[in-house]
């Protein structure tokens, strides 16, 4: 299964970035087989729309679980009608939080938690 960790940098031991949607990268996490891939937010840089294009990127990856500090309104409406899972409050770095979910140390979110 794909997720995508929103991230200040572009491997493991980069943190977290607390933005969805104007983060600098995502991580795209592979649990299946333990690989991961650095892809650029081409929407850190958008005037408007920054949520909505992001997470069009990210559906077409085929990514099932989202995790980030924050997820804005916007990106939580597109992500939940793609049947993502979203679980934000994520701080550390990149591998922590792959090693705690893995251990289900998160909990799902029914609604965004930015506006």
């Amino acid at each position: 299964m794909k997720i995508a960790i929103s991230s200040s940098g572009d491997n493991l031991q980069s943190e977290v970035d607390s933005r969805f949607a104007r983060c600098p990268y995502y991580i795209i996490y592979d649990t299946d087989n333990g690989s991961f891939e650095a892809i650029k937010n081409e929407s850190l840089i958008a005037r408007g729309g920054a949520g909505v294009q992001a997470s069009r990127n990210i559906v077409e990856m085929g990514v099932k679980v989202v995790i980030s500090g924050n997820i804005g309104p916007n990106a939580f409406r597109v992500l939940s009608a793609a049947a993502i899972r979203i679980y934000s409050g994520a701080t550390g770095s990149v591998n922590d939080v792959i090693e705690r979910f893995k251990n289900r140390g998160y909990e799902n979110n029914s609604n965004p938690d930015v506006e």
